[in-house]
This record gives structure tokens, sequence and C-alpha cells, in this order.
């Protein structure tokens, strides 16, 4: 990973939850790669990194939460190590995808910002239908 140390000082400024969402939107891009024939580069290098991720957040991670972290993190080393081979292989990419899908809605629930992103939603939607429009032209016109 170039520039590491840069990449680690300006990760650890922001809020672990923010940095569980960046480690989610990670994964993302590992599952939307890993379905490609040609994101073989990429997905190696997401792979990485998102190692880095879990391990410069460990520490200040609760227990239960730093514990999924450390097994995420030995599943991304497993898929690092046989990535070379398996991206030349559809239904290999196509279980990593499955796979990163899955770990990206894990880490995205524990860092909360999908709660909040739920709650927004519901209530941008109750403003929404409580907004009705007018019904009859004429009320729009200004007398």
């Amino acid at each position: 990973m170039k520039n590491q140390e840069r990449i680690r000082e300006r990760y650890l400024r922001d809020p672990l939850s923010v940095r569980l969402a960046g480690l989610a939107a990670d994964l993302s891009r590992v599952a939307s790669s890993a379905r490609r024939e040609t994101g073989g580069e990429a997905v190696a290098a997401m792979l990485e990194e998102s190692q880095y991720l879990i391990e410069w957040m460990g520490a200040e991670a609760p227990v239960e939460v730093a514990e999924e972290l450390v097994n995420l993190q030995v599943m991304l080393a497993l898929w690092r190590r046989a990535w070379p081979e398996a991206q030349h292989s559809q239904l290999r990419r196509s279980l990593l995808a499955v796979q990163a899908k899955q770990w990206t809605d894990r880490v995205l629930g524990y860092s909360g910002l999908a709660m909040e992103l739920e709650s927004w939603q519901a209530t941008a939607g109750e403003v929404l239908m409580d907004f009705e429009a007018p019904r009859d032209r004429r009320m729009l016109r200004l007398e």
C-alpha cells in the first residue's frame, strides 16, 4: 500500500464509526471488483488495505467488535493468499463477492451509521408523505 503511514495518520483522525464505515466501503469495493475478470489487481490491493484498516482500529473497537474484526482479518489474509489463483475462477470470484458483501453489511452495522441512515430515510419518507402538492392548479395562481 502506497503512503501507508500517511494513510494511517489520516485514517486515525476519524471517529471509530467513520473508520468502520470506511472499512465497509472498502469491502463493498472488493465485492464489486471481484465479480469482474479484470479486477484482479484492485481486489488484491483492497484486501491488503482492509487488513491494515482493521489492524489500525482494532484496539479502539469494543471487545466483541474487535473479535469479529480479527476473524475478518484472518479471512482477508486467506483470500489474499488464494487470490492469485482464485481470480481466474468465476466461481471463486463470485464466492469472494458474496462474502465481501456480507462482511460489508456486518461492518456497517458495527459502525452504527447504517441505523442513522435508515432513520434519516424514514424521516425523509415521512416528510415527503406529509407533503401534498396542490391538486388544483387554480390554487397555485397568485391573484
